[in-house]
């Protein structure tokens, strides 16, 4: 396996592979719970991957997906690019903060792109909070007529 970019050191404790459970909920839909895959790896570059995967937790049926790249910046800032299957692309930026034992990687969308056909979503915040082996994975958006951010999903995660 190729060693880890430099850059990407502020982010080393998110690589691997993440299980478990959340909650989410949206004005305009009924309230879920799910069954979560959150999968950070590298290449050596200075970029980590990024692949979620979110299933119904009674069902077991496929939710959401989205596959990105999370950069680590001298500065303490932070750059993701996401990409959905529903015709979503995020540009988000923000920061990464280390804490006593873990991290916190706090992101708002600067640009959000749609496809003809995608549900209109106008904002997207994330925030990732790793403590200690519980990483905790949020996000809040703005979409299909609500103008203002709205908290959607929350899971947390465990390797």
């Amino acid at each position: 396996m190729a060693e880890l970019h430099p850059m990407c050191t502020p982010l080393e404790s998110l690589l691997g592979t993440w299980r478990g459970t959340g909650r989410g909920s949206y004005p305009t839909i009924d309230d879920f719970g799910y069954a979560e895959e959150l999968v950070f790896g590298h290449v050596g570059k200075p970029f980590l991957s990024m692949v979620q995967r979110s299933r119904d937790l009674l069902t077991g049926e496929p939710l959401h997906a989205e596959a990105g790249y999370l950069r680590a910046l001298p500065d303490g800032a932070a750059e993701l690019t996401v990409a959905q299957p529903s015709g979503v692309v995020e540009v988000d930026v923000g920061s990464v903060t280390k804490t006593s034992d873990g991290l916190i990687v706090e992101l708002e969308s600067a640009q959000v792109g749609l496809t003809p056909t995608a549900k209109s979503v106008t904002a997207v915040q994330r925030r990732l909070s790793l403590s200690g082996s519980t990483l905790v994975s949020e996000l809040w958006m703005a979409a299909v007529g609500e103008a203002d951010l709205i908290h959607h999903v929350r899971s947390e995660l465990s390797q």
